[in-house]
């Protein structure tokens, strides 16, 4: 996994006139900070790794364990006593409608992953417009309350697309998540800010970064994925910690389904790299994501972010 270090760690402001300005915190975070825990529901099948392995057309035929793994983490979640948002695939959606009641049901919040996982850089403009539109109101009309998220498939949003933000805010979402302020061989755009910023062209749409540390003045991950797999876990909670504490920001962690789930069928004929990816350290997920909802205090992103962008908008009218 490529780390960005070479991408200096600052808030972005030399990129501000390409997305936006960085909104300053809404209040001081300090130990009692509260981040936001967020799940992005896909199944193994589905994940871009995998692309060329696995065709769209065969995802029917493929034994689907997301719904299983997504009632284990709600189970989880209760446990810890943690709300959470989860980015849904429409796919996933339309095939598994109570799940995503179930997910309602325990108080989390349901927003976009998109309708089948295709990244943003595949899709022109109208392609993009259609996806998101019809799996917002997809959603919408399976869980009967408004989808105000969208995190897009791999953090695919970046320099060459920022287009998609503004389509965002046309198709009615208030925040996105969906850049990786890292550099990264199938995602990233390290030039980005590292905390929420208002993306140019915007007037009602927030865009939240998945949350990296500075460490000499380098953007380092710390966000969750296959990172929190790949580094020991004293490193994810101290960087964590860091952020809340020095920098003052909240920070912004996601896994998947797959993730907890170390019996999933094993692809074969990938490359070593896809493979590490993919199957490093499943075993220990589940303990780890246990000590890591132990450790901090976690919420949903509409509860942590959409506040900031309503005082902005009563400030401005």
């Amino acid at each position: 996994m490529t780390l960005s270090a070479d991408v200096p760690a600052g808030d972005g402001a030399g990129a501000e006139e390409a997305v936006g300005a960085v909104l300053p915190p809404a209040e001081r975070v300090d130990r009692a900070a509260v981040n936001a825990m967020t799940v992005d529901v896909e199944d193994y099948f589905q994940v871009s790794a995998f692309e060329g392995h696995i065709r769209r057309d065969e995802w029917e035929r493929l034994p689907c364990r997301v719904e299983a793994n997504v009632d284990r983490i709600l189970a989880l979640f209760v446990d810890c006593d943690i709300q959470a948002t989860f980015f849904t695939l429409g796919w996933i959606a339309e095939r598994y409608p109570q799940l995503v009641r179930r997910i309602l049901g325990a108080g989390h919040e349901l927003a976009s992953h998109g309708y089948a996982h295709v990244r943003v850089t595949q899709l022109d403009e109208a392609a993009f417009r259609g996806d998101v539109a019809r799996t917002k109101g997809l959603l919408e009309d399976i869980g009967g309350m408004p989808v105000q998220g969208y995190r897009a498939p791999s953090y695919s949003i970046g320099a060459t697309n920022l287009w998609a933000l503004r389509v965002l805010e046309e198709t009615g979402h208030r925040y996105s998540s969906s850049i990786y302020p890292i550099r990264h061989d199938l995602y990233g755009m390290p030039q980005a800010p590292r905390f929420a910023f208002r993306p140019a062209g915007c007037e009602h749409l927030l865009e939240v970064p998945v949350t990296t540390v500075a460490v000499a003045g380098r953007k380092l991950p710390c966000g969750g994925g296959g990172y929190f797999r790949l580094f020991p876990y004293v490193f994810s909670r101290w960087a964590l910690r860091r952020v809340n504490r020095r920098d003052c920001r909240s920070a912004v962690f996601y896994f998947h389904p797959w993730e907890i789930d170390p019996d999933q069928p094993v692809q074969r004929g990938v490359g070593i790299k896809t493979r590490v990816r993919h199957y490093l350290n499943l075993r220990r997920m589940e303990g780890r994501l246990r000590r890591l909802a132990r450790d901090f205090r976690w919420s949903r992103m509409d509860r942590l972010f959409l506040p900031i962008e309503d005082r902005i908008h009563d400030a401005c009218t």
